[in-house]
């Protein structure tokens, strides 16, 4: 089968299209045809050299998280799939030992990790954790679905958003930013986003988002989103100084979901209004097979569309890596190998 591995750690030009066996199942898994597998930002700190999981001694490494196809094969004891059904796959590796897979929520197992294959033309993966996919939900919308919807899902839930809420989700026009656009928006939320692009704004403005704030200024959005309202919830997946900006924007009571790293690995934060405002500040990584179900019957039901820019087939890999390093897109980049 063709993958398209990582050769070097350099950014796009690091991937190359190489020849590796066809997997076969062992107990408890599956081989998936892969139709489709999106891309994101994870795959790339990897491919540019910027994660711990991976170094030069991992090489040819394949990433991709976001595998969606039909069941090739299936190994010994799967009895709930079958050759021939249509699935996507939750990506969350766990231990299902520890007191955090027994009591749950299984994300936050004590060695949570990542599956990583999903950029080939065949990936061997735990069957139980495929979805299957109803009639009238493609394999382009599922594999957009694991890493950014799922992502943005949870991090609602853990704020407790609802109808009525203000969200606000600085950095709008990247995966987990739309897609909390559009969450939000099923669950009755009103949305506040930022962005530097006022064309990417509009995109995500016809998703759905409320208020659009065209600036990277903490002050000048802090003063913006002041005018707006006090806002309930924020989605925060960049950190940084936008850490502070979402607790200053929030009321007091609020809460604010951070996931990722993009804007900076560390913050510092105002201690009294942290306490005295009774805010929240809740870490939150991907989220549960149970969420991305809920996710897949949401588009199966035609409440949701998930927001995809491009697709790419297996050999222009490197291609949509490249286009996600240059910030233009709004929505997923798909690879269909």
């Amino acid at each position: 089968m063709r993958v398209a591995a990582f050769s070097e750690l350099t950014g796009p030009d690091g991937v190359s299209i190489s020849n590796q066996p066809t997997p076969e199942p062992e107990r408890g898994e599956a081989v998936v045809s892969v139709e489709a597998c999106a891309i994101n930002r994870h795959d790339l700190w990897i491919l540019e050299g910027d994660s711990a999981m991976v170094d030069t001694d991992d090489l040819p490494f394949v990433s991709g998280l976001d595998v969606a196809g039909t069941v090739d094969a299936v190994g010994e004891g799967v009895t709930a799939l079958e050759p021939g059904d249509r699935v996507v796959l939750c990506p969350n590796e766990t231990c299902g030992t520890c007191r955090y897979c027994r009591e749950g929520p299984e994300n936050l197992c004590e060695n949570f990790s990542l599956y990583h294959g999903g950029l080939a033309e065949a990936a061997r993966v735990r069957a139980d954790r495929l979805v299957r996919l109803p009639d009238g939900v493609g394999t382009v919308d599922a594999a957009a679905l694991p890493t950014a919807y799922m992502t943005a899902f949870h991090m609602l839930r853990r704020i407790d958003a609802g109808p009525g809420d203000l969200v606000f989700i600085p950095g709008v026009t990247g995966g987990v930013g739309v897609a909390g656009v559009q969450l939000a928006s099923v669950l009755g939320a009103q949305s506040v986003g930022t962005s530097s692009s006022q064309t990417k704004l509009e995109r995500v403005e016809s998703l759905g988002l409320d208020y659009a704030i065209e600036s990277t200024d903490p002050d000048e959005i802090r003063a913006a989103v002041t005018d707006i309202g006090p806002v309930d919830g924020v989605l925060n997946h960049l950190g940084g100084e936008y850490t502070q900006l979402g607790l200053d924007v929030l009321r007091r009571g609020g809460r604010m979901a951070i996931c990722g790293r993009t804007a900076g690995g560390t913050s510092e934060i105002d201690i009294p209004d942290l306490f005295l405002g009774h805010k929240r500040v809740i870490g939150s990584t991907m989220g549960t097979q149970g969420d991305l179900e809920r996710i897949v019957g949401l588009v199966a039901d035609g409440k949701l569309t998930p927001e995809i820019e491009a697709t790419y087939p297996l050999e222009e890999t490197g291609a949509a890596f490249a286009a996600m390093q240059d910030r233009d897109s709004v929505g997923k980049l798909v690879v269909t190998p």
